[in-house]
């Protein structure tokens, strides 16, 4: 099966999301990835759960959304309410992630948990059957121009690879482009998370194409 796409709006032109949601649609996208910070996790503050309530009457595309920052637990009820399908938070920001990806599995969401390239893989095995998806992230949360990082892609080769993870959906997220898509698709991802490569130029159709080729 061809990697899945997952194109992040943090990338996309702000002034016309609803455009671009249905140009993605067509375009052949299989979700629609949301980072929303908090300012203190990240550096950064971008989407809120405003915006994904209101572009979700636009498509029937799930929507994943990453959350960065710290005690994600307060937002969790709204985020699903407002159309989140799929919600991830970082191992970093969660001092009892089992509980809280219980909490998101028990609002009617896929839980997933992320991790910063600094971050090592501890044993997984104790979150399940919460644990839907895990996130690796290639480049460092600080710069919308942050470099790809290849090695962060051993942790996704090991994880393929640990026992009683099988079912797990693993997902590369930062720097994805067409030149370094083949290396992540053999390193056993999924799923890619894709920004900048996927909004370059605003050939939205054309980049697609671009990754589709590769994938």
């Amino acid at each position: 099966m061809a990697v899945r796409i997952a194109p992040s709006l943090a990338s996309a032109p702000l002034d016309r999301l609803g455009e671009v949601i249905v140009e993605l649609e067509i375009a052949g996208a299989d979700s629609i990835h949301f980072d929303v910070e908090d300012g203190s996790f990240v550096p950064v503050m971008t989407l809120g759960t405003k915006l994904i309530r209101d572009l979700r009457r636009i498509t029937r595309l799930p929507f994943d959304v990453h959350l960065m920052m710290v005690n994600p637990e307060w937002l969790l009820p709204d985020l699903v309410r407002s159309g989140a399908n799929r919600v991830s938070v970082h191992h970093e920001a969660c001092l009892y992630p089992r509980r809280v990806l219980r909490q998101i599995t028990a609002l009617g969401a896929q839980a997933g948990l992320a991790f910063n390239p600094a971050t090592p893989l501890p044993n997984l095995a104790y979150l399940l059957p919460y644990l839907s998806f895990i996130v690796i992230l290639t480049t460092e949360p600080e710069l919308p121009d942050s470099p790809f990082l290849p090695e962060m892609l051993e942790k996704v080769r090991k994880g393929k690879q640990a026992q009683g993870l099988e079912g797990i959906e693993w997902i590369v997220d930062g720097g994805v482009d067409p030149g370094n898509l083949s290396a992540v698709i053999q390193s056993g991802a999924d799923t890619v998370v894709v920004g900048r490569a996927v909004f370059k130029g605003g050939n939205i159709d054309e980049n697609m194409a671009a990754l589709r080729s590769v994938s």
